[in-house]
């Protein structure tokens, strides 16, 4: 009852910045491509510029990582929001496209920093029977903030225009940094004795047996994920419906996602993390190999619903398995490499669904998906430990 206890004195200031920067993504996720093509961009150079904040992110992490070792997640998260607010007052004022392009990787940047510093907070703040519970937690409140991101982007633009998002994810920053300050200390292992004085290169060398079997599983949940959200649209597109209908039922997948982040954390805690990870992952194969047999509204929702369903299911999974493989000395630095996978996964998986549908079509090309989902699956029914450790070796 006193972990619970503990837990719940925490939430509000881990999950309520993470609420607000989640709102303040989703706010311009919408308007990035709209931003590039007012400042005369192309079609295929506005993808670049919406593409910059993975590649950010991607750069962003191992350097997260060492970062956030050094000076502490709650210094490391605040100096990100901090860096993030200068992105996008510079998103607000740079006239051409390539200073646009420049300052939304500089947000992918701090997005690698905030993440991994929430993520390496709570795996050592929280104690491990609930880790899974606060990670999936913490995983669920990020996806709420960028549903609900988008309507408070389109309200702050009826008034402002398309800066109007930019401004909504920059008060939220600024709100997010000032709960910040609130956040309680936590007492690290990485500050104890020279072997603290690791360097992140080592740390990775010290532990590579698990970063290429588990990181390769990570970077397979990865592409498989991202993938969702691109084959929806493209097939709604594909069987004739409009873009109203098409975000309706995107918005229902998402309300399905949203509802499942504690059940999923709860399992995971009570009966281990194959017990998620591996049905998550199979629910989403299978939903990909389904979704080209789909031609009518309702079949495609019932698809769609189906890929909710093993999204949600899989919140937080790859967030736990990486707090229980990181060592008690260069956590973050672990994190920050294990975190590379899975982002690497999720620019990957757009471009191989791109390339497949290039040379395949379409259809072709999600059932290629539906093979990484499953594949996914087999990696982590491999390569998960039965039972997590507080302290990784």
């Amino acid at each position: 009852m006193s972990q619970a206890r503990s837990l719940w004195k925490i939430a509000p200031a881990v999950y309520l910045p993470a609420l607000l920067y989640g709102i303040g993504q989703g706010a311009i996720a919408p308007v990035v491509a709209l931003s590039a093509t007012q400042r005369g961009a192309s079609v295929a150079v506005a993808g670049l510029v919406v593409a910059a904040a993975g590649l950010g992110q991607v750069i962003g992490d191992i350097p997260a990582g060492a970062l956030t070792n050094r000076i502490g997640e709650r210094s490391a998260m605040l100096y990100a929001t901090v860096f993030v607010s200068l992105a996008l007052a510079a998103c607000l004022v740079v006239p051409n496209v390539w200073g646009l392009a420049i300052a939304i990787g500089c947000t992918g940047l701090a997005g690698a920093v905030w993440g991994l510093a929430r993520q390496a907070y709570l795996s050592e703040a929280v104690p491990i029977e609930l880790r899974a519970r606060a990670l999936s937690t913490l995983g669920g409140v990020q996806r709420i903030g960028s549903f609900i991101g988008p309507f408070l982007g389109a309200g702050a633009m009826k008034f402002l225009g398309t800066d109007g998002a930019y401004w909504v994810h920059l008060v939220a920053a600024v709100l997010a940094c000032g709960v910040l300050v609130s956040l309680p200390n936590v007492t690290h292992a990485r500050g104890r004795g020279p072997v603290a004085a690791q360097s992140t290169w080592g740390v990775i060398r010290d532990h590579l047996p698990v970063l290429r079997t588990l990181g390769v599983g990570a970077l397979l949940v990865g592409a498989v994920r991202a993938s969702r959200q691109v084959v929806i649209p493209l097939w709604a597109l594909h069987i004739g419906l409009d873009a109203q209908t098409t975000s309706i039922i995107f918005g229902l997948s998402g309300a399905v996602d949203m509802l499942l982040f504690y059940p999923a954390g709860s399992v995971m805690d009570r009966l281990g993390r194959k017990w998620v990870a591996v049905p998550s992952m199979f629910v989403l194969g299978l939903a990909h190999l389904l979704l080209p047999l789909t031609h009518t509204t309702a079949t495609l929702t019932a698809v769609v619903l189906l890929m909710g369903i093993g999204n949600g299911l899989g919140a937080g999974v790859i967030m736990t398995l990486g707090a229980d493989a990181s060592p008690a000395v260069g956590r973050a630095q672990f994190l920050g490499a294990f975190r590379l996978f899975a982002d690497t996964g999720n620019g990957a998986g757009p471009l191989l669904l791109a390339g497949a549908t290039a040379l395949l079509g379409l259809g072709p090309a999600i059932v290629i998906m539906a093979g990484t989902g499953w594949a996914a699956a087999t990696a982590m029914h491999r390569w998960i430990p039965p039972h997590p450790r507080s302290t990784a070796v």
